[in-house]
């Protein structure tokens, strides 16, 4: 790699899936009050794609102004219609999460930026779309005491890559951003400007 990275971000899945494609990155907290930025955001009725993409930006040009290098920020946002979710709290949270969705398709806005010396010089929006399955409540509660508070740390109450698929009848989009990394075009953005080898 040709410049020093940075994960704007305490995000394990996301230092993971860099860590796997062989991106080495410092990741460090942005240290920008997400809820104060959400509650300014839905009060002016920014979208939920907008939303998410504005929390990346902040995010990765905080960290950037005084980090070398480019600075990648992402943050991902889970919408029903025009609503937002946010990371559920405890597993009663994991419950009304999941009862919400049941039976519905929800969109994972899932941003991604690039930032160097506190400038955005990329950014990307994927947009997966995952339909849940009509949920029991007896399997709502199974599935709360198989993975416990893990998931209060996802934004839909749910790990794909875990018991989490087993919510789902039919899931369209990019794998990984549904993880909460769009890892392919961030990978094509590093190798189109000569940061990883092509």
């Amino acid at each position: 790699m040709n410049s020093p990275i940075t994960l704007a971000s305490g995000s394990a899945s996301r230092q993971s899936l860099l860590k796997g494609a062989g991106i080495v990155a410092d990741a460090i907290k942005s240290g920008v009050d997400e809820d104060a930025l959400k509650d300014q955001m839905r009060g002016a009725e920014l979208t939920v794609a907008r939303q998410a993409m504005r929390l990346a930006m902040e995010k990765a040009t905080a960290v950037s102004i005084s980090r070398p290098g480019l600075v990648i920020g992402g943050d991902q946002m889970l919408a029903l219609g025009s609503r937002a979710f946010d990371k559920p709290i405890g597993i009663e949270g994991v419950k009304a999460h999941l009862k919400d969705l049941s039976g519905k398709t929800h969109i994972l806005e899932t941003a991604i930026v690039v930032a160097e010396d506190g400038e955005v010089i990329w950014e990307h929006l994927e947009r997966p779309q995952l339909t849940m399955r009509e949920l029991s409540d007896d399997f709502i509660d199974y599935y709360v005491s198989q993975v416990g508070t893990a998931v209060c740390d996802t934004v839909g109450g749910y790990q794909l890559e875990g018991l989490g698929v087993q919510l789902f009848s039919r899931i369209e989009g990019d794998y990984f951003s549904i993880l909460g990394l769009p890892l392919l075009a961030l990978l094509e953005f590093f190798r189109s400007h000569k940061v990883i080898e092509a």
